[in-house]
């Protein structure tokens, strides 16, 4: 009797954890797409999931499955394992312009000033508000992918670095870096 109400309690646990988790899901396309095989055609859905903990950390995933329910969560696993750190500054913005490409799509960033928030389309200003960037400029440039351009814009907040990692990696103090 004792060992159920130590599994129901536990189980209890484990959903509360789940709610209170630090990181948000945006589901940024859903599309239902086809394959030719033998018998005809065979149905699936694609997810494009962006996650993030708007804390510096966000990630892009897709997940492919017959039910749309299925390819979230296949896209929100995916989009955890390709995570990548942000460096903010004190105002949750850029510290230096930036660009990035994936495939045909170009992406290019800029700090923006206190107040200005995100000004960016599509899945790009998805991936900047769960990166944690309240401040930024961004344009979309080439393609109107959303995945396409979710990916050059991960690729573009990869490319980011602050003072103390250019220091760091050129072995001198940061007051040396101004001079």
């Amino acid at each position: 009797m004792e060992e159920k109400e130590k599994k129901g309690k536990s189980r209890k646990a484990n959903r509360n954890r789940e709610k209170e988790s630090e990181w948000q899901e945006r589901v940024v396309q859903i599309r239902r797409v086809t394959k030719v095989v033998k018998g005809g055609k065979k149905l699936s859905f694609r997810a494009i999931v962006v996650v993030g903990n708007e804390r510096g950390q966000v990630g892009v995933g897709v997940g492919k499955a017959s039910d749309v329910i299925g390819a979230v969560k296949k896209g929100v696993a995916d989009a955890k394992k390709h995570l990548i750190t942000v460096p903010l500054t004190k105002s949750n913005s850029l510290p230096h312009p930036s660009t990035g490409e994936a495939t045909g799509a170009r992406v290019m960033m800029r700090p923006a000033a206190p107040g200005t928030g995100v000004i960016a389309g599509g899945s790009v200003r998805t991936v900047l508000e769960l990166a944690g960037v309240q401040n930024a400029l961004a344009k979309q440039l080439g393609s109107n992918n959303p995945l396409n351009n979710a990916r050059a814009a991960v690729d573009a907040l990869s490319s980011l670095r602050t003072f103390a990692d250019v220091a760091q990696e050129r072995g001198i103090e940061i007051e040396k870096l101004y001079v």
